[in-house]
C-alpha cells in the first residue's frame, strides 16, 4: 500500500513501535493541560463575576485568556496537521492521543469563548479569524475522528500506521480480531457528532447580534466544556507512556525523557502571562471610554448618549 509516495508494508504487525516524544512526551501533554486548566479556571472566574456584576472589568484576565486561548487553538492545529502528515509511519495509539489533545483544545477554545464572546462581537476581523480557528479545528478533529472510527471497525492492529487503516488486507491480532469494539465505535461516533454540535452552537454564539438567554446559556455550556475537558485530560493521562500505562508495547521510554521541545513547550507557557504582565506595569494601556467605564461593559446594543451612538454590534462591512 502506497501512502503520500511510500510503500507501507500492512501485511505483519511488528512486534512494538517506536516512542513518539514530539506529540506524546511529558512536556508536550504537560503543556496542552495546564494551558486547558488555566483557560478554563479563568473563564468560568470572568464569567461567574460578570453574572455577579455588570461593571466588573478584569481587563487583565481577559488579555491572558485570550493569550492562552489562541496559543492553545494554534498548538491544537498544529499537532493535528502533523499527525495527518505522518500517517504513514504513527499507529493508533499516539493518533489517539493527538485526538484527544484535539478535543482538549475545542473544549478550552469554547470557553474561551463564552468569557470573551463581547469582545469578539465588537471587532469583526477578531470575530472572523475565531470563527476561521473554529472551522480549521472542527474539520481536523472530524478527520482524526474517522481514522479512530475506521480503527474501531476494522480492528486494526496496535502496531501497524494509520495509514493501513484503509488497507483491506491489514494485519490483525488474534486478540483484536475476537474482541467486542460496538462500544469504542458508539464512543467514537458521540465524539465526533458532539464536535459538530458544539462548532454549530458556538458559530451561532459567535454571531448572535442580541444575547439571548445570556446566564443559562453560559453557565451550562461551561459546565459541559468542563466535563469535556476533564474526560479528554484523564484519558490522556490514562493511556501514555509520560503518566500512565499505553494501549501499545513501546520499543523504548523516550515520551518519559525531557528534551529541548519538551521544555519548549512548557516554556512557551510563560508567554500571556508576560503581555498580562506587561499590562499590569503600565506597558500598554488598556483605552477606556469617555464615561470612565471599561469598553468591554458597554452593552453590544448600543446605547444612546447625546445623540451618539456607543460601543455597537460592528459588522463585517463585506456583508453589509
Amino acid at each position: 500500500m502506497t501512502v503520500f509516495n511510500i510503500t507501507l508494508d500492512c501485511a505483519v504487525a511488528p512486534a512494538s513501535t517506536p516512542s513518539d516524544a514530539g506529540v506524546a512526551g511529558a512536556g508536550i501533554l504537560l503543556a496542552f493541560i495546564i494551558t486547558a486548566a488555566l483557560a478554563l479556571l479563568l473563564s468560568g472566574y470572568i464569567i461567574l463575576s460578570e453574572l455577579r456584576s455588570s461593571t466588573s472589568s478584569h481587563a487583565i484576565s481577559r488579555k491572558l485568556l485570550s493569550g492562552l486561548s489562541d496559543q492553545q487553538i494554534v498548538e491544537g492545529i498544529s499537532i493535528q496537521a502533523i499527525g495527518l502528515v505522518r500517517i504513514n509511519s504513527m499507529v493508533p495509539y499516539h493518533f489517539f492521543i493527538i485526538w484527544m489533545l484535539s478535543l482538549l483544545s475545542t473544549a478550552t477554545n469554547f470557553a474561551a469563548l463564552l468569557a470573551l464572546v463581547k469582545d469578539y462581537k465588537r471587532d469583526w476581523v477578531l470575530r472572523w479569524l475565531r470563527q476561521a480557528a473554529m472551522f480549521v479545528n472542527l474539520s481536523l478533529t472530524v478527520v482524526f475522528g474517522v481514522f479512530v472510527l475506521e480503527v474501531n471497525m476494522k480492528n486494526l492492529s496496535d502496531t501497524l500506521p494509520i495509514g493501513c487503516v484503509w488497507d483491506a488486507d491489514h494485519a490483525k491480532t488474534e486478540e483484536n480480531a475476537g474482541s467486542n469494539h460496538a462500544l469504542s465505535v458508539a464512543g467514537t461516533i458521540a465524539v465526533i457528532s458532539a464536535s459538530a454540535i458544539v462548532f454549530v452552537l458556538g458559530t451561532w454564539y459567535l454571531h448572535l447580534r442580541k444575547q439571548l438567554w445570556g446566564r443559562f446559556v453560559r453557565v451550562l455550556s461551561l459546565a459541559l466544556l468542563f466535563a469535556i475537558a476533564v474526560a479528554a485530560a484523564v484519558r490522556v493521562v490514562l493511556i501514555s507512556q509520560a503518566f500512565g500505562t499505553p494501549s501499545v508495547r513501546l520499543a523504548d521510554q523516550g515520551e518519559t525523557e525531557w528534551s529541548f521541545g519538551q521544555l519548549l513547550a512548557m516554556v512557551l507557557l510563560v508567554l500571556p502571562f508576560v503581555s498580562a504582565l506587561e499590562i499590569y506595569r503600565g506597558e500598554l494601556q488598556v483605552p477606556i471610554c469617555e464615561s470612565q467605564v471599561e469598553p468591554d461593559q458597554m452593552p453590544l446594543t448600543g446605547v444612546n448618549d447625546g445623540g451618539k451612538k456607543r460601543y455597537t454590534y460592528q459588522s463585517n462591512p463585506w456583508f453589509k
